[in-house]
């Protein structure tokens, strides 16, 4: 139990029993000077409803990611304070059961130390309220965390795929590489040329090993939890515009707890004014920064 749990029960004792303060206290497992205790610290004015506002807003964003959000706004305060206070008021997400992951040894993959260093890409399904399939084209920097393009549309050949990885490279900049699972939009011609043409190395990953694309499935697992499962989408013009506002939070806004905090956009401002929060990054030998952009909204 809790100090306030059991100074609640010394009191109910008490009140019920005509007991005094040293046998409630007694009863109760508790010291007096516990019960005597009053604090001090003093209440921050407004914290409880603007962390309840974010938490009805993010619904899938746990305690210390609101707790970086309040930090943003101002909020002096620790994330055990946070922690009581969203376990207090029953914030808490609803955690999803996990199947148990294979323990034999994996091969490790370097990490990318530089944007557009490695982009990763994959598929995703849905559908929409009429029931009509929707799918959804991702794809995200490895070392930023920057989602470069998520499009969504009833089907995505080859050909709109490479369309839209041109938008993403004229705003972004050209990826040195492009990761991707064996799907036949990636290993068709007209994908392989496009990547001979612009330079680009295209890495496949192993059949049946989406560990390898370990990036892009942790990016789809951020779209399924924050957009699509939160969504009903009417039609496809809908679902793109609420994916191209999700888009925008996302990069600017919402803080990642692998880039210390920022968001992927706060990320790469730092590294541009040579004051990266990690140490060590080098651009890599032919990437330039571009000045980051609002994302244009996707023709579907």
């Amino acid at each position: 139990m809790s100090p306030a749990s059991r100074r609640a029960l010394v009191s109910h004792f008490q009140e019920r029993f005509a007991l005094s303060e040293r046998r409630a206290s007694a009863l109760a497992g508790l010291a007096r000077s516990v019960q005597r205790h009053r604090s001090v610290r003093k209440p921050i004015s407004g914290l409880t409803d603007r962390l309840v506002e974010l938490a009805k807003e993010r619904p899938r964003f746990g305690y210390r990611r609101l707790r970086l959000l309040l930090e943003r706004e101002g909020f002096a305060v620790n994330h055990k304070r946070i922690y009581r206070l969203y376990a207090d008021l029953e914030l808490a997400v609803r955690r999803k059961t996990r199947q148990r992951a294979s323990q034999a040894p994996r091969e490790a993959r370097p990490k990318a130390t530089s944007p557009n260093e490695c982009w990763s890409m994959d598929f995703m399904s849905d559908a929409m309220a009429s029931g009509r399939s929707l799918r959804v084209l991702t794809a995200v920097d490895d070392c930023t965390r920057l989602c470069v393009a998520l499009v969504f549309d009833v089907s995505l050949p080859a050909a709109r795929v490479v369309r839209e990885l041109d938008r993403a490279i004229e705003q972004h900049g050209t990826p040195l590489a492009i990761r991707t699972d064996n799907g036949p939009e990636f290993t068709s011609k007209v994908f392989d040329a496009w990547c001979y043409s612009h330079g680009i190395e295209h890495h496949l990953i192993r059949p049946g090993k989406p560990v390898e694309n370990a990036y892009a499935e942790s990016f789809n697992g951020r779209v399924r939890d924050e957009l699509l499962n939160q969504h009903c989408f009417s039609s496809v013009r809908h679902a793109t515009d609420l994916g191209t506002d999700w888009r925008e939070d996302y990069n600017s806004v919402r803080p990642h707890t692998s880039l210390g905090g920022l968001s992927p956009l706060q990320y790469i401002a730092g590294l541009s004014g040579g004051h990266g929060p990690r140490s060590g990054l080098q651009l890599h030998p032919g990437i330039h920064l571009q000045p980051a952009l609002a994302p244009a909204k996707a023709t579907p």
